[in-house]
C-alpha cells in the first residue's frame, strides 16, 4: 500500500511538473504593473471606478494582474486629448477615459456631447446599452483599444463667478473654461460666451485666479474639486450634455494575457462600471438631492431652469447639434434620436 501511495505522489508531481511550464509560459508575457490612466482623483466617482476594477482585478486573478492607477493624465503630462492616442500606442495599458476627452480621434463620441440630446438619465442607458453603444464599442475596437464596460461622469452643469444664468443673453461675454473639443467651442459660441480651452490641471488655478469666470462639469466633480472655494459661486442646473465614461485596455495587452484573465478583467470592469455608475447619480436625482443640498450650505446659488428657459437653450444651440450631426455620422444620430424616443 505504502508502494501504491508512493507512485501516486510521485505521478501527481510529475504531471504538476509537465503543467508548470505552460502556466508559466503564459504568465511570462505579464508586466510587473499595468499602468491604468484617469484624469481626476480616486476621490471622484470617476476614479473610484477605476480603483474598483483594479482592487477587483488584482484579487481575482491572485495578483498575476497588477493595476497602478495613475491620476491627472499623468502618463501624457496632463493632456486629456492625447490619451487615447496613448492607450493605442501602449504608453498607457488600461483606463476609465471619458468620451468627451477621446472624441477628438473618434468623432463618433461627440454624439454624447450634442447639445440637449440627452434629457434624462434613461436617455442616458438607452444609449449605453442599446445598439448605440455596440457599434460605437466596434468602432473603437477598429481603432485598436478593447472596450468592456460603460461608466458614468455624469450631466454637466454650469457654474460662475459672476450672475445666475437663466437665460443664453447671461452668458454673453462670458470667459468659461472648456475642455478640448471643438463641439464644445461651437456650443458656448452659439450661446455668447467666450470659451476657452484648457486642461483640468490648469482649469482650477485660473478660476481662483479669476482668469477664466466659469466652468461646466458634473456635479461630483465640482463639490470634490470644491469649486465653491474658488468663487464659483452661481451653479446653473441645465443638463445639456452628459459624459459617458469607458473601460478599456490597450489591445496588445489584452492579448497577452490568458483566456481566462481576459474574462475576469472583462467581468470586472462590468462589475466596477456598475457600482461607479450608482455611485456618480448619487445625490442628484430627484429622488435623492443630497448632494444640491450640500452645494447650497457653501452659499452657492443652485438655478434650475424652467421648461421655457431649457428651450431657449436647445433653440440657441439647434445650428450646432445639425451642424455636428453630419460630422458624428447621421445614421448614428439618428439611431440615438429613435433609442431615446423608445427609452
Amino acid at each position: 500500500m505504502k508502494i501504491r501511495s508512493l507512485l501516486g505522489a510521485i505521478t501527481c508531481s510529475i504531471a504538476a511538473l509537465a503543467m508548470a511550464p505552460s502556466a508559466a509560459l503564459a504568465s511570462s508575457n505579464y508586466k510587473s504593473e499595468y499602468k491604468l490612466s484617469i484624469v481626476v482623483g480616486t476621490t471622484f466617482p470617476w476614479g473610484q471606478g477605476a480603483e474598483i476594477w483594479s482592487d477587483l482585478v488584482r484579487e481575482r486573478t491572485d495578483g498575476r494582474i497588477n493595476i497602478k492607477i495613475y491620476p491627472g493624465t499623468s502618463l501624457v503630462q496632463g493632456d486629456q486629448t492625447r490619451e487615447f492616442n496613448a492607450i493605442r500606442q501602449g504608453v498607457i495599458d488600461m483606463a476609465v477615459g471619458s468620451t468627451i476627452n477621446w472624441s477628438p480621434q473618434i468623432r463618433e463620441l461627440n454624439l454624447f456631447s450634442l447639445p440637449f440630446l440627452m434629457p434624462d438619465y434613461a436617455a442616458i442607458d438607452a444609449l449605453i446599452k442599446g445598439e448605440v453603444g455596440e457599434r460605437l464599442f466596434q468602432r473603437l475596437e477598429k481603432a485598436g483599444v478593447v472596450p468592456l464596460a460603460w461608466g458614468e461622469n455624469g450631466y454637466r452643469q454650469l457654474s460662475n463667478s459672476k450672475q445666475e444664468i437663466k437665460a443664453p443673453a447671461d452668458l454673453k461675454g462670458m470667459k468659461l473654461r472648456v475642455v478640448g473639443s471643438p463641439l464644445y467651442m461651437d456650443t458656448y459660441t452659439a450661446l455668447g460666451a467666450n470659451p476657452t480651452q484648457m486642461s483640468w490641471a490648469d482649469a482650477q488655478p485660473a478660476l481662483a485666479s479669476g482668469a477664466v469666470d466659469g466652468q461646466e462639469n458634473p456635479l461630483s466633480i465640482y463639490t470634490g474639486a470644491k469649486l465653491y472655494n474658488v468663487g464659483q459661486k452661481y451653479l446653473t442646473l441645465w443638463n445639456y450634455v452628459a459624459d459617458p465614461l469607458i473601460f478599456v485596455v490597450n489591445k496588445q495587452v489584452w492579448e497577452s494575457w490568458t483566456e481566462e484573465d481576459r474574462k475576469i478583467v472583462a467581468e470586472a470592469a462590468t462589475e466596477a462600471a456598475e457600482r461607479q455608475i450608482a455611485i456618480s447619480r448619487k445625490g442628484v436625482t430627484p429622488e435623492d438631492d443630497s448632494l444640491l443640498k450640500e452645494i447650497e450650505s457653501h452659499g452657492v446659488t443652485v438655478t434650475s431652469l424652467t421648461p421655457e428657459q431649457h428651450q431657449a437653450f436647445v433653440d440657441a444651440t439647434k445650428n450646432v447639434f445639425d451642424k455636428w450631426k453630419k460630422t458624428i455620422g447621421e445614421d448614428l444620430v439618428n439611431q440615438a434620436l429613435k433609442d431615446i424616443e423608445n427609452r
